[in-house]
């Protein structure tokens, strides 16, 4: 049986919101000497276990304590109750070039972040290359780092990190550095470090990622683990909970990205372009996503999941797979999935649509369960499933 090379005992982690703070010796007399504030637990009487070799996701709405607990787990936060305990060597990669110098060169910054992260001089000099060469910036190794673009900052504190070959590695929401050659490249590493037995914790918001990458999943939400187990069960039953937002109660799901890109309206459309939420099986149906951008917007990608009233994934289809991606998206618009026959059986099914950018792995808008329909049942269709596969039976005798 797989040895836990990690684990959380009962772990909470509380903050202080303060609404009003003692900023002068005045202030202070005249409040007493208190500050105003509350406590948020941002985690409360967690436990789990991540065994050796395993890659596991960390999967929640933002605010549910995932990238709290890995930096427990990181020992950069101190539980304030229970206890975190790791065997072997550890990498994080969170906050990518943190310990930078900015006036330093490149090279100097390796040397500099490779001894933070725990490797020798020797070696960092067996790994210079192969560091320099991930991160693809050649000829500006020897430049000071504060002349970098972002992305070649955090392309080379992704290649230090990744290369110092832990035993443990915890990553945060960092897939999206790059463009899709260095994406490739990070995911290749990933799949060597699992494969050499490596063991990989990884924050997430893209549920593919979870389910491609992940052999183990745990769910958290306001600070409690709500599932632990297989990727496929634990991502079902976070897509299949409804949870309204205090703060849009007219608003369906849940809701989370950085809001560069939104989806503002979903609409089912039949053969004749009427917004319908029944449907009948084999018939055709349009699903169109009304779109705004508060910036300019770099190859984005849409996606539709339909999923089961159970949380099972049906199907995610993507422009990026229908090689439908405009280098720039500016203003408002509209894109449309066609669908001349629908497949999906009779039943009930919920709606998740999403724009990210092209890695799939930074949402701009995800707006889950936010339309329901009805399929119904026209002709002959199998009397159990999901899909019609649409084949034909025959006899040869």
């Amino acid at each position: 049986m797989a040895v836990p090379v990690v684990s959380a005992e009962h772990v909470s982690k509380k903050f202080r919101l303060y609404h009003e703070r003692n900023n002068s010796i005045k202030a202070a007399v005249m409040r007493g000497g208190r500050n105003k504030m509350d406590e948020f637990w941002a985690l409360d009487d967690v436990s789990l276990e991540v065994h050796e070799g395993s890659t596991t996701g960390l999967v929640g709405a933002n605010g549910s304590g995932k990238s709290t607990m890995l930096k427990c787990l990181a020992r950069i936060l101190r539980p304030d109750k229970g206890s975190v305990s790791t065997v072997g060597k550890m990498s994080a990669l969170l906050e990518l070039g943190a310990g930078f110098h900015p006036e330093l060169t490149g090279r100097e910054n390796v040397f500099l972040n490779g001894a933070i992260l725990g490797l020798k001089q020797k070696e960092l000099q067996d790994r210079f290359d192969d560091i320099v060469d991930f991160a693809g910036i050649g000829q500006f190794i020897d430049e000071p780092v504060k002349n970098y673009s972002s992305g070649m900052y955090v392309r080379l504190g992704f290649s230090v990190a990744i290369n110092v070959e832990p035993d443990i590695l915890l990553v945060d929401e960092v897939l999206a550095v790059g463009d899709e050659a260095f994406q490739r490249k990070c995911l290749e590493r990933f799949s060597d470090l699992k494969y050499n037995g490596k063991t990989v914790i990884i924050v997430s918001h893209s549920m593919q990622s979870v389910l491609n990458m992940c052999d183990h999943a745990i769910w958290f939400q306001r600070g409690k683990k709500m599932a632990d187990g297989d990727p496929r069960s634990v991502v079902e039953a976070y897509t299949g909970a409804i949870v309204l937002d205090e703060h849009r109660p007219t608003e369906k799901g849940d809701r989370w990205g950085s809001g560069e890109a939104r989806i503002e309206r979903v609409e089912l459309l039949d053969e004749e372009g009427r917004e319908v939420t029944r449907v009948r099986s084999g018939e055709p149906l349009r699903v169109r996503l009304s779109y705004a951008t508060s910036e300019p917007v770099a190859r984005p990608v849409f996606s539709v999941s339909v999923q089961t009233l159970q949380g099972l994934v049906v199907s995610t289809p993507t422009t990026r797979e229908a090689d439908l991606v405009p280098e720039k998206l500016d203003g408002t618009g509209r894109v449309e999935l066609s669908l001349p026959r629908l497949p999906l059986l009779p039943g009930t099914y919920d709606l998740t649509v999403s724009v990210t950018d092209f890695t799939l792995a930074h949402p701009y808008d995800v707006r889950r369960n936010v339309a329901r329909f009805d399929v119904d049942r026209k002709g002959q269709t199998e009397p159990d499933g999901i899909v019609s596969l649409g084949g034909s039976w025959g006899f040869d005798a």
